[in-house]
């Protein structure tokens, strides 16, 4: 039994990490779909997060700034994504898609003019990084049975945006659903006709759904580049931004089941991390490239399985125009 809980115990604590910035970026996605506005672009504005977290942090030596500038720089991108978008009308789809090549082309561009090591960010110090933090009191608790394994190998010492992103999920489902903002932003996605008519700015709803999404894109990035990682490396983000949308859809737009999701997910990447080079009986070493597919398949897989039963916002995607 020790045996399996010493296996069960670190498993577990990866998930949590690597499920991080996809509940961050699904949570982003929650939002924008809620106001009515699509966002494909969760994975360019994670990967400028990441690259201005990694720069700024790198420059500085303040992870401090580094996650400010990732904020910053993904609001930028949201900003832009919501004039196309809310005061355009253009499609949102489109604009997403040209979010994402545009930060793939322009971080990998920027990168290498200012650092020069071939479109990746010096390896950042200790000072520059969120490193783990220790739960007071978890050492004297440390003897017992399940609960001192889970407070010291599961969730202590993990790393501020790990803690970050599973409290915002509970805040998310308050401010959604049991606030004035949460029922006119659900609205805004739902019948703008409506909210048009009671006297609110749809416009104004959809552009705080869009920025809401960019900020926490913004801190899923710098999680990427600052805590799971030392530095920025080109395209690290690595497809998480259409895996958190995958996990959201399957969620039906509602964080905790959207988080479960996002959970699933990390599951199969800590354990695709963890089954590298470790031979199975009768089959020998698994391919490390099936295992690094693992996420990407089952998202696959279960939108093609799941996502005709997943109804979104009723005017999720269709651009507002107000009647006179």
């Amino acid at each position: 039994m020790t045996g399996f809980e010493d296996m069960l115990w670190p498993l577990v604590a990866a998930t949590l990490r690597t499920a991080t910035p996809l509940i961050l970026a699904a949570l982003a996605g929650l939002f924008s779909e809620r106001a009515g506005v699509v966002d494909v672009g969760l994975e360019g504005k994670m990967l400028v997060g990441a690259f201005a977290a990694a720069a700024a942090a790198s420059v500085t030596g303040s992870v401090a700034a580094g996650l400010g500038a990732a904020v910053l720089a993904a609001a930028a991108f949201g900003l832009v994504h919501g004039w196309a978008c809310v005061t355009l009308r253009g499609n949102q789809v489109v604009s997403g898609m040209a979010i994402n090549i545009l930060a793939s082309g322009l971080t990998a561009t920027l990168a290498l003019a200012w650092f020069r090591q071939g479109g990746q960010t010096p390896p950042l110090p200790q000072a520059a990084r969120f490193l783990p933090l220790p739960i007071p009191g978890a050492a004297a608790l440390a003897e017992l049975p399940v609960l001192g394994r889970l407070l010291t190998a599961v969730i202590g010492g993990q790393t501020l945006p790990v803690y970050l992103a599973f409290g915002l999920v509970p805040l998310s489902a308050f401010v959604l659903f049991r606030t004035r903002f949460g029922l006119r932003l659900r609205a805004a996605g739902e019948n703008p006709a409506a909210v048009d008519t009671a006297g609110i700015s749809v416009a104004r709803l959809r552009y705080a759904g869009v920025l809401i999404a960019a900020v926490l894109c913004g801190v899923a990035g710098a999680a990427i580049a600052t805590a799971q990682g030392a530095g920025f490396v080109r395209d690290m983000v690595a497809g998480r931004g259409f895996i958190a949308l995958a996990a959201m859809i399957l969620g039906k737009w509602r964080p905790w089941p959207t988080l479960l999701c996002c959970l699933l997910f990390g599951l199969l990447d800590a354990a695709a991390i963890r089954l590298q080079g470790v031979a199975l009986p009768g089959l020998g070493e698994f391919p490390v490239q099936a295992l690094q597919a693992l996420p990407y398949v089952l998202t696959v897989v279960l939108l093609a399985g799941f996502v005709g039963r997943a109804i979104p916002p009723k005017a999720s995607g269709i651009p507002y125009v107000k009647e006179r």
